[in-house]
């Protein structure tokens, strides 16, 4: 008898976990259905994943799409395809899956800062760009700071600079491509630029790019003492980058200061010939303005009252290797001194009359 009520009862208990198992089965079905997909979606992600360190670009486009069409909510996948449509031209595709990755992930900075470029400085779209950066720099992350073990606190103040930065550009961007009709706004977008850039070097303090687009806002608005002492920080900070050199020299020429224009000219033209990207033309140009700028430095008053002269360098030992003479180290600093000496400073550093 007991035998028997002992299988009767497994028997019972058996039947209600079925009945328990049909019914959740029956109410969550839509759950469990989504967990399926999810997990076949993560798996086409991650093939499409390795297919992308391989740099098999076709098969990581069919398995993202794949994954994506299984699994929507992904945004780091939605983030990834924006990335490849944008290096490969594909600006509105890549808008949309920056814009699906911002719609499940409303705080993704790195989506909205990305898509905010594509809008700028690809398809025009400024003022969309103008407030996913405003988006960017208003939001107020948590920051998290654990001592020796973990810190998010700069990358945050970092990721609001470069907003600030990005804003400054496309601000700046606006205002070069105003139809005819509106260029009457040009100097109005260009200040705003400048606070933007101002803004930005609160949180990226020594930044060449921030310096360099904020003299080149001023210039542009024809404030020559602010934009020259910009273009000289920027010089400080990279001495061997090309553009703030043929800029300032550019700006230094424009007020008749031609032997300083020239000395700026000549690192400038030393410098282009090393960058790996540069074109024959813009070397040409460069050049071009050389000559010219030192045909009028001759012609001027300033050239009998202050030739050209080199400075010397200083007590520097070279060696002699295969038919070429190579500089020692005190050369190559004396060489990095030169090119972070700002001709034209001191112009541009005297107190404004009141």
């Amino acid at each position: 008898m007991k035998r028997f009520l002992r299988k009767l009862c497994s028997k019972v208990t058996l039947v209600i976990l079925l009945v328990i198992l049909a019914l959740l089965t029956f109410f969550f079905w839509g759950w469990i259905e989504k967990q399926v997909m999810k997990a076949k979606g993560m798996y086409f992600i991650y093939k499409g994943d390795q297919a992308y360190s391989q740099d098999n670009m076709a098969k990581t486009l069919e398995f993202y799409h794949k994954g994506l069409k299984l699994y929507p909510e992904h945004y780091e996948a939605w983030f990834n395809l924006g990335n490849i449509y944008a290096v490969y031209e594909d600006y509105f595709s890549a808008v949309d899956a920056y814009e699906n990755a911002i719609k499940h992930n409303p705080k993704f900075v790195l989506a909205r800062m990305n898509l905010g470029i594509v809008y700028s400085e690809d398809l025009g779209f400024f003022d969309e760009a103008i407030d996913q950066f405003d988006y960017v720099a208003q939001l107020r992350l948590f920051k998290l700071w654990i001592p020796f073990v973990y810190s998010n606190v700069k990358s945050v103040k970092m990721n609001r600079g470069l907003a600030y930065y990005n804003k400054g550009v496309a601000y700046k961007q606006k205002a070069m491509y105003l139809p005819l009709d509106k260029r009457y706004l040009v100097y109005t977008y260009l200040g705003d630029a400048i606070e933007a850039y101002k803004k930005a070097l609160k949180f990226i303090k020594k930044n060449y790019d921030v310096h360099y687009n904020k003299a080149v806002a001023h210039h542009l608005r024809g404030e020559y003492r602010e934009a020259g002492l910009e273009y000289c920080e920027a010089i400080q900070l990279e001495p061997m980058k090309f553009e703030a050199h043929y800029n300032l020299a550019v700006l230094l020429r424009q007020l008749n200061l031609h032997r300083d224009s020239i000395n700026e000219l000549h690192k400038a033209a030393i410098l282009i010939l090393e960058e790996p990207d540069s074109s024959p033309l813009e070397s040409t140009y460069i050049f071009n303005l050389l000559n010219d700028a030192t045909r009028k430095f001759i012609s001027s008053d300033e050239y009998y009252t202050e030739k050209l002269t080199d400075e010397p360098l200083g007590n520097i030992s070279y060696t002699y290797v295969n038919g070429r003479i190579v500089p020692d180290e005190e050369f190559d600093k004396a060489i990095l001194k030169n090119f972070k000496t700002c001709a034209g400073f001191e112009y541009f550093n005297e107190e404004e009359p009141e």
